[in-house]
Order: C-alpha cells, then sequence, then structure tokens
C-alpha cells in the first residue's frame, strides 16, 4: 500500500457487499473516528423485509453518525448513509441522494452496480469504491465505472472474505488499485481520513 499513496482528497466512500459482508462491516466501522472528511455511503444486498435492522445495528456499533436515507436527502461529510432494502441508491448533481424502485439487477434492489456506477458518475474523481464479501457478480461493472471515472477501486481479499465470489469475480475483471483484507481496509480507510 505504501507505493500507491493516496493523494486525492476524496468526497465520498462508497461500500459495496453481500453474503458476508456484514461481518467485515462490523470489523471496520467501529474502529474508524467520528470525525470523517467525507461521506460514507454503504450499499448492501439486504431481504425486501429488513426496514431498520442494518442502520440500527452499524448505528449502536460505530462512532460515525448514520443517517437516514429518504430521497432527496443531502450527502454531507462526516455521516454514513446506508441504502435502505429495497430501492435502488442514486447520486444526484446536487450533491442529493435519491431513491428508485425499478427493476432488480444481478436479482438486488439496492444493486451495488447501479451506485457505483452513479456515484463514479457525480463524483468521478473524488471517489473510491471497496468491493467486500458476497455470492453475486454485482459491483464489478460499477467498480470499472468508478475507476473509468478517474477514481480508486478496492477489493477484499478473497481469502478474507467470508464469500469470496464477488472479490475474486470483480479480481478477474478489472484492474484494482488495491486488493486489502479486513484490516487493511480499515487502516486504507483511516489513511483517507488524514488528508
Amino acid at each position: 500500500m505504501e507505493e500507491n499513496k493516496i493523494i486525492n482528497h476524496y468526497k465520498v466512500v462508497i461500500i459495496g457487499g453481500s453474503a458476508g459482508s456484514l461481518q467485515a462491516l462490523l470489523q471496520i466501522l467501529p474502529f474508524i473516528e467520528d470525525s470523517i472528511s467525507f461521506a460514507l455511503v454503504i450499499v448492501v444486498h439486504r431481504k425486501s423485509t429488513d426496514e431498520q435492522t442494518l442502520e440500527d445495528l452499524i448505528a449502536l456499533r460505530s462512532k460515525i453518525k448514520v443517517k437516514e436515507v429518504e430521497d432527496k436527502v443531502k450527502l454531507r461529510t462526516g455521516f454514513i448513509y446506508i441504502a435502505p432494502s429495497n430501492y435502488h441508491l442514486l447520486f444526484e448533481k446536487d450533491e442529493t441522494l435519491s431513491l428508485d424502485t425499478s427493476e432488480k439487477i444481478n436479482y438486488s434492489r439496492p444493486s451495488i452496480d447501479v451506485s457505483f456506477e452513479s456515484a463514479a458518475e457525480i463524483y468521478g474523481r473524488d471517489l473510491i469504491g471497496i468491493l467486500l464479501s458476497g455470492s453475486n457478480s454485482d459491483g464489478t461493472v460499477g467498480l470499472k465505472a468508478i475507476q473509468a471515472a478517474g477514481g480508486k477501486i478496492v477489493i477484499q481479499n478473497p481469502l478474507s472474505a467470508d464469500m469470496p465470489f464477488m472479490p475474486n469475480n470483480a479480481i478477474l475483471h478489472t484492474t484494482p488499485d488495491f486488493v486489502l483484507s479486513t484490516e487493511e481496509i480499515l487502516e486504507f480507510i483511516k489513511q483517507i481520513n488524514k488528508l
């Protein structure tokens, strides 16, 4: 990680994951200081019946405040935003988040690809995308979009993932800036915050 220094000031760090990613998130989020210099957006596959469980769990464990995502909520630095169940999370030019109920992508709503691509379009080189554990191919196309827009992409090392298929697929089809274990992702995020 030392040879690829982070040289940009990033506005948004977006993390996507599916099966097994909650465990990784709970190894990362509680250890990030509450004064982050970016917005942290989380998009994970979840049951359509899951209303606030994930938000409540992360709010309980994290030092960073979780801001409820509603349609047209303003994205602000220093907060965690979690894509609600049964909606695609989109980024708007006026730096708000919007919710969309169009068809599922990769059998999922929220779709990681949809959110990653939308964030790439708005934030470009001011964006970092991180893909965690999961058991389908969602996220790979979105990582490509982030990288094409000038952002950085990070993939969880499949050896540290509960479900290695998603990170393995992404590694095969992209050129990641970093492939990191859960502990290394935590240190990476801490390094971003020091900028």
